[in-house]
């Protein structure tokens, strides 16, 4: 009797195993990463825990149409399931089908009424189809059901800045931060409600935090130095101007900043040159573009037009040999007078002589058969 009740154990406990093995091998490769494989796997079971695995493992290979399809069939199949419901709903998001995101985030909201991520994401469609009353309502419904849902205190607070409502922003932003005191988006937001309120001794302090927080942003550099700038506080605008330098995009802003900073201290001589720095880096260089347009004019026999946009060009960037020496050859064709043109190539000698480019060999020798044939003119 022990023999058969033993015998019959094993079998079960085999058919356990058996019937478990490839959900466990699949999840196993899924885990690992190896996704494709963890699909043909989980295809070999064919659960409702399986088909949502597949799913997951094409969203997480990137063939997100897959995803969706593996999505749809497994709620038609069992529209019980508000996992693939939340997951296939951040899908449509992800992949701007707003409006069918919309559906499934409003039915999720109908079937489970105390889950703020439900609303959360259903303010973001409504926000992405440009529907701000309905967001707003969805947001301060999650907010409702939990005060410290950091997204949507952001996304509410985002919205009075842009409307200019410094008191509604201020409220859903402190909200935030008595919760998470760090949370640099909630700063950020509440720096710039301050600082576009000409608030600069209440923004100055929460712009600070941030870069002790690690955000090295152009826009924290610029306003805080401003805000100095506005307190009187000059060294400190005038170091943080200098911090804005490091971003290129920003250099002809961290200039003008200083510049004006060094006004307001009545250092006129410091203001000017990084006024003039200013407009240095602001200036955009079209010399090739100007050269491009002289070769097409070079290529039409217009040298007139050629040697017009070769002088533009080297106006641009007077460091630029190669664009003088176009300027020496064009007129060198343009005009009939050997003075001119021998005037331009020793203009060439005394402005780059000294870089012993091999042009300059071109030049001198130029020069040489100029001088020749004016002297025999002459004669």
């Amino acid at each position: 009797m022990k023999k058969a009740i033993l015998f019959f154990l094993t079998i079960s406990c085999f058919n356990v195993y058996a019937q478990d093995g490839p959900i466990m091998i699949a999840d196993s490769l899924y885990r690992l990463g190896n996704y494709s494989e963890s699909i043909n796997q989980y295809a070999k079971d064919g659960s409702v825990t399986s088909k949502l695995q597949i799913a997951r493992a094409y969203n997480a290979i990137g063939n997100y149409d897959k995803a969706i399809i593996e999505y749809e069939g497994l709620i038609a199949s069992d529209n019980t399931s508000q996992v693939a419901k939340f997951e296939l709903g951040k899908l449509y998001f992800k992949m701007d089908s707003f409006q069918k995101a919309n559906v499934v985030f409003h039915a999720l909201t109908q079937e489970e009424k105390d889950n703020p991520e439900y609303y959360y994401y259903l303010g973001e469609t409504y926000r992405e189809m440009a529907n701000d009353a309905s967001s707003l309502v969805a947001y301060k419904n999650a907010v409702a059901i939990d005060s410290t849902h950091l997204r949507s205190l952001f996304q509410l607070g985002r919205y009075f800045i842009v409307k200019k409502e410094k008191q509604q922003a201020l409220r859903f932003i402190d909200m935030g931060l008595r919760f998470y005191e760090a949370d640099v988006a909630l700063l950020n937001l509440k720096a710039l409600a301050l600082f576009n309120d000409y608030d600069y001794k209440g923004a100055a302090p929460l712009f600070e935090r941030l870069l002790e927080l690690g955000e090295e942003k152009p826009h924290i550099y610029q306003k805080l130095g401003h805000s100095y700038y506005q307190l009187w506080e000059f060294e400190k605008a005038k170091n943080r101007y200098r911090g804005l330098l490091q971003f290129p995009d920003f250099t002809p802003e961290a200039y003008n900043g200083l510049g004006y900073t060094f006004y307001k201290e009545r250092q006129i001589d410091s203001a000017e040159v990084y006024f003039k720095k200013a407009i240095a880096a602001k200036r955009p260089d079209l010399s090739q573009e100007y050269t491009a347009l002289a070769s097409l004019a070079r290529t039409r026999k217009d040298l007139e037009s050629a040697l017009s946009y070769y002088r533009l060009a080297y106006k641009e960037d007077e460091t630029d040999h190669r664009a003088y020496y176009q300027i020496c050859t064009v007129a060198d064709q343009y005009y009939e007078d050997p003075k001119a043109k021998l005037e331009l190539y020793e203009g060439f000698i005394k402005k780059f002589g000294d870089k012993k480019t091999y042009l300059s060999d071109f030049v001198k020798k130029r020069i040489s058969e100029l001088k020749q044939e004016i002297h025999m003119a002459q004669e």
